[in-house]
């Protein structure tokens, strides 16, 4: 059992264990022997968000990885996809990421991906842990309080721009207006410049970082926010992302969210059209709607489900060779074109769909009528087997017989924060939230914080 990694890295309060300047020191020297190949250096590039602690993070580790015999480069604030891109293309034994996305401004993260670029597996990340915990055991670990950040490689930013464009040759939004919230986080650094000379009106938000306010009130997890700003400013399509825009989410013209389900829809039909989804076939989550599996169905494409978290997707993506997979949240995964989830380049490939089909975005969406879906989170103190607790089994399963054929119930703990997620569909909306509010207060009244 993992203790460390979660579905996405290593995630925490900065300064706080794993995240304590110990263990982020422990986990350069483990990784740098982990990549090594006989008589080779290990090299590895190195890349963050906008957090305050991002910093001292990265110099960090950093000190942990060249004393583990790696030499590191450092692409500076640049998104995750962006690291996975330049690992796989420029021959680095790993790429770093120093990112919490989604979360709070006081929590930072460690991902890294595989000479491949894809992100490692769960038996590396395993052997990783050991040799971390073996590390700490000897009390011989340094901190490394005055280590410094490598220097920046600037082209690396101007290269990875180079190939997103590249991804969507032709692509112009002439005539369009666009705005795009960048989360005051790693997209702030790259979208500006991405976006610069796709012709149209692009109109940037929220990409003033100061080191806090990253995903304050803006961003992926709150779509909302650039759905008004479409409003506000008369425009066409609306695209945001979160801290390390490795997803986005997007609003159509009347201010209508438009999530990863519904950008899944819209993928799957233009590649099935273009002879170019393999048996017709889209691997989503069990987080995906019941609406996104009618409208696919509709279309005669089969949807899969795998668990939650993009490399999960990923796997059952390779394992079926489905063309195209993807999250509710937004991370989007197409084979061939990223090998992790890639906000900016759904972004151009979404914008791509709606210029060559000469309809709005929200025409494009019609059809996709979702199920009433409600999702409660819940802090917990731990995270002990869910159906081990009788009051919250007992609701689970009363939720599950009301809903047998006329919704659905996930119940997990995220893989990235101290929370149980409730989820539940339902044809009525009272009945939903009435079983979504029994189990959530199960699990409050016996883990709750």
């Amino acid at each position: 059992m993992r203790k460390l990694f979660g579905t996405d890295g290593i995630r925490a309060v900065a300064g706080e264990a794993p995240l304590d300047r110990k263990t982020i020191f422990a986990v350069g020297v483990a990784l740098a022997h982990h990549v090594a190949k006989a008589g080779e250096q290990p090299k590895i590039i190195l890349g963050m968000d906008t957090r305050e602690s991002s910093e001292w993070i990265a110099a960090t580790i950093t000190a942990g990885l060249r004393k583990g015999g790696a030499t590191v480069e450092s692409a500076g604030v640049i998104t995750t996809p962006a690291i996975a891109f330049l690992t796989r293309s420029h021959g680095f034994s790993a790429g770093i990421v120093i990112s919490a996305s989604h979360n709070p401004w006081q929590d930072n993260g460690i991902k890294v991906f595989g000479p491949d670029g894809y992100k490692l597996p769960d038996a590396t990340e395993l052997a990783i842990e050991d040799e971390i915990f073996r590390q700490l055991a000897t009390n011989h670990v340094e901190t490394a309080d005055d280590a410094a950040a490598p220097a920046v490689e600037e082209s690396d930013r101007a290269e990875y721009v180079r190939s997103l464009l590249a991804a969507v040759d032709g692509l112009s939004l002439d005539g369009k207006r666009i705005v795009i919230d960048c989360a005051n986080g790693a997209a702030s650094s790259v979208a500006p410049q991405l976006f610069a000379g796709l012709g149209g009106e692009v109109r940037i938000r929220n990409a003033s970082p100061d080191g806090r306010n990253i995903n304050v009130d803006c961003g992926a997890t709150k779509p909302e926010v650039v759905a008004k700003y479409v409003l506000e400013d008369k425009a066409d399509i609306g695209i945001t992302f979160d801290g390390d825009a490795d997803r986005a989410m997007f609003a159509d013209e009347n201010g209508r969210v438009i999530n990863g389900d519904a950008v899944m829809l819209l993928a799957a039909r233009d590649l099935q059209e273009r002879g170019l989804l393999h048996e017709n076939t889209v691997v989503a989550t069990t987080m995906s709607n019941m609406g996104l599996e009618a409208a696919l169905k509709r279309s005669g494409i089969r949807m899969l489900r795998a668990p939650v978290g993009d490399k999960y997707v990923l796997q059952q993506m390779q394992e079926t060779k489905a063309s195209l997979g993807g999250e509710q949240s937004g991370h989007i995964l197409f084979t061939g074109r990223s090998t992790t989830g890639d906000g900016l380049l759904t972004a151009l490939l979404l914008l791509d769909i709606v210029h060559r089909s000469g309809k709005s975005l929200a025409g494009l969406a019609a059809d996709l009528k979702t199920f009433p879906q409600v999702i409660v989170n819940v802090k917990v103190r731990e995270k002990k087997p869910l159906e081990s607790i009788h009051t919250v089994a007992t609701a689970i399963q009363d939720a599950e017989k009301a809903l047998l054929d006329s919704g659905r119930v996930v119940i997990r703990y995220s893989g990235t924060e101290a929370l149980a997620r409730v989820m539940i569909e339902a044809e009525d909306e009272t009945v939903m939230r009435h079983h979504a509010d029994a189990i959530a207060n199960a699990i409050r009244a016996e883990l709750g914080v």
